[in-house]
This record gives structure tokens, sequence and C-alpha cells, in this order.
């Protein structure tokens, strides 16, 4: 006989599933990567250790879904706010912004999902991450260059530079402190790093041309026109 799963029973263990990811991510956005360990996650989210087992036989496990979940809603958030965008060159310019202003509403999340040192398992965990963000920025760049919006150019290539310039531009060791808190200070950073993408792809005056305008950054969104 085969035991089949009932409707309830399903509900309950996707909402525990959800549970451990909200509380792993709780932890690398208060302490980073390094603190997301199965007895704390599982002490957050109100369940005992040994379940969190149950779904998550290793920590490496336990990272890679907080990786992949953070992973999805961040790439799903570019490519809803590209597609919006009136043309492949502003989709382009949507992307970028939308990446940096939800980075820097969660710098330390950010910082723990995508290039945070810890152990060799994490970083090839993340790659995946890595790997998403620029064959997102790809498509974008390839949807330009069709309509001539941007110079024939090798996309992959300029789209890993791309990635490169952004997660060092806003969340790596070298990346200046914002200046000041609040949206203003955080809007200025992400046209600053939005204007310098779309000169490294070969758009000599974005601003001029309306590509980037006042982006509104409350909820960790941008928009350009």
């Amino acid at each position: 006989m085969v035991y089949r799963r009932t409707e309830k029973v399903v509900r309950r263990l996707a909402q525990r599933h959800a549970a451990i990811i909200a509380a792993a991510r709780a932890t690398a956005a208060e302490a980073g990567m390094a603190a997301v360990q199965i007895a704390p996650v599982a002490e957050r989210a109100g369940i005992a250790a040994g379940t969190v087992y149950r779904y998550f036989p290793s920590k490496t496990d336990l990272v890679a879904a907080l990786v992949a979940a953070v992973s999805e809603a961040e790439i799903d958030a570019m490519r809803r706010a590209a597609d919006t965008a009136p043309g492949p060159l502003s989709g382009l310019a949507m992307a970028i912004a939308t990446f940096a202003a939800r980075a820097l509403a969660r710098r330390r999340l950010a910082w723990a999902v995508i290039a945070e040192p810890v152990d060799a398992e994490a970083d090839q965990v993340r790659l995946v991450y890595r790997r998403a963000l620029a064959a997102e920025i790809e498509i974008r760049l390839q949807a330009a260059i069709k309509v001539g919006a941007l110079p024939p150019e090798d996309s992959a290539r300029a789209a890993a530079a791309l990635v490169g310039a952004m997660l060092e531009g806003l969340i790596g060791p070298l990346a200046p402190p914002i200046s000041s808190a609040g949206p203003a200070a955080t809007r200025d950073t992400v046209q600053q790093l939005t204007l310098f993408a779309l000169r490294a792809v070969g758009v000599t005056d974005p601003r001029a041309r309306g590509l980037v305008i006042q982006l509104p950054v409350s909820d960790g969104s941008a928009a350009a026109g």
C-alpha cells in the first residue's frame, strides 16, 4: 500500500520548510552566513533541530536552500521590473537599478548570500546565484544589442563584468559607505551605479537619454525610465 500525504500534511510540511528558510534568512541578514547553523535556525523557527535535519541533512543543504530562495526572489524582481520598461535599453537599466536598490536595502543579507567568505562548499552554492545574475543581465544586453541600442559585443563577458562591478560597487569590501542614511543617499548610489554600468556597455549619455530617473527606494525597489 502506497501512503499518500493528505493536503493538510503537505501544507504543514511546506509551512515548516518556509519557516526554516525565513529563520535562516533573518539570521544571515543579522549576523552573516557563518551564523546560519542548524541549531540557532531551528530555535529561531520555533522547531526542534531534529526537525530541521529532516528537511536539510546538513548546513550546506540549508545554505543552498537559502541562497536559492534569495536568488529566485531577486532575479524575479529584476525580471518583473525590466519587463515593465518601454524598451530593451531601459529594461537593462531597470534590471540593474532594481538589483542595486534591493541589495542596498538588505546589504548584510546580499553580502552573505553572494560573497561573504565562509567555506568552499558555500562558495560553490553561491556561484549559482552569481551565474543567474549574469544570465539575467546577459538577456537584457542581447535584447538591446539586437535592436541596435548597444554596440555589438561579447554579451556573456560584458554581463559577467557588470555583475562584478555591481557586487563590488554595492556590497563588497571596496564599496564606499553611503554618506548618509535615508532614501536620498540610497537613490544617489543606485543612480551612480546604474549610470556606470550603462556607460560601460556603450551608452554615452544615459542620463540625458532619460534612462535613469528618480528611483523610489523606500521598499527596496527601483525604477528606471
